[in-house]
């Protein structure tokens, strides 16, 4: 007997959504090989790695973010530009860079354990038929990978400050490490092990705003592009896109914990609840609530070119060199 029109009908439509929802499927997150029919997903070293490379080309604006944060006579008084001069002419160009071995070797803990913790989990979830996990869920996965990465990644961003802040301080007051294995022995040896988590609470908190700012809503970005505005989810202009508008809304919510977290890391006192609480006062009393925000525009300036350059490295590494899912 020959099917009901309403039910041939009601077959080629059910026919054509599992076909877009596929073709949707592999524009979005994966890249098809040529001799596998499985999406190609990244390796858990990859976040690492390209936040390493990022790293190295921005870590002069991180260092003037960090420059701007912390008290002194100099820090927000003078437009970015103007500041920077003022650096290069009293320590060098290379002040600049202040602070890069600990901010590779940063990137090297904090990130690849955060991007390798929410990749892992999200295609541990994601089932065969959805297209992408809900964006709550996404936003859970990043805060736990954030606050694992956050405390893995402590003792180089203590160093990392310490380092970058020197450029600021009179000769005598000076720490002068070297490069950050020495930066972290000093500190260890004259303060002990827990100053090298100095703020870590601050930093867990912190990286758990940042994760979801960058990894959940990089992944929303790029979904809302390639469904809404037809892009291919494995061309650049994609990734550049849904990362500076990942890096705006990154900024928005990091910022002010991120100067409570500079200001804590330059302190030599144990963090504790009342440093912090502390700290929020003397803050709001001379700044009020544009202190929280001090350095905005040096961070946003440091953090967009920084998440556009970890996704197309992230990406490019996935594109050439990720697994195939089968």
């Amino acid at each position: 007997m020959e099917k009901a029109p309403a039910e041939l009908f009601h077959n080629r439509q059910l026919l054509k959504q599992l076909l877009m929802q596929k073709k949707l499927k592999d524009r979005l997150s994966s890249t098809v090989s040529k001799d596998t029919s499985g999406p190609r997903v990244p390796r858990w070293y990859f976040g690492g790695i390209a936040s390493a490379g990022a790293a190295c080309i921005t870590h002069p604006l991180d260092t003037m973010k960090v420059y701007y944060q912390t008290s002194g006579l100099l820090a927000g008084r003078q437009t970015l530009v103007a500041a920077t001069i003022q650096v290069i002419k009293k320590n060098g160009f290379l002040a600049l860079y202040n602070g890069l071995t600990a901010s590779i070797l940063r990137q090297l803990t904090y990130s690849t354990v955060r991007f390798g913790i929410y990749e892992a989990t999200k295609q541990k979830l994601i089932t065969h038929e959805q297209q992408i996990l809900p964006l709550y869920e996404r936003m859970i996965i990043a805060a736990f990978s954030g606050a694992i990465g956050g405390l893995v990644g402590t003792p180089p961003d203590v160093v990392n400050v310490r380092m970058q802040n020197d450029i600021k301080l009179e000769e005598r007051f000076k720490r002068n490490y070297r490069n950050a294995i020495q930066g972290l022995k000093e500190i260890y040896r004259k303060e002990g092990p827990s100053a090298l988590f100095r703020g870590s609470s601050m930093v867990m908190a912190r990286s758990i705003l940042v994760s979801i700012g960058q990894l959940a809503m990089y992944d929303q970005f790029k979904y809302w592009l390639v469904s809404k505005a037809s892009m291919a989810g494995d061309k650049i202009q994609t990734h550049v896109i849904s990362s500076t508008f990942a890096s705006i809304t990154c900024t928005i919510l990091t910022q002010p914990l991120d100067v409570l977290k500079t200001r804590i890391m330059n302190q030599s006192e144990t963090c504790t609840g009342q440093m912090i609480k502390k700290q929020v006062i003397d803050l709001y009393r001379n700044s009020g609530v544009r202190g929280f925000y001090k350095g905005f525009v040096p961070a946003l300036i440091r953090v967009g070119p920084h998440t556009v350059l970890v996704f197309v490295i992230y990406e490019q590494l996935r594109i050439q060199f990720g697994m195939n899912l089968r």
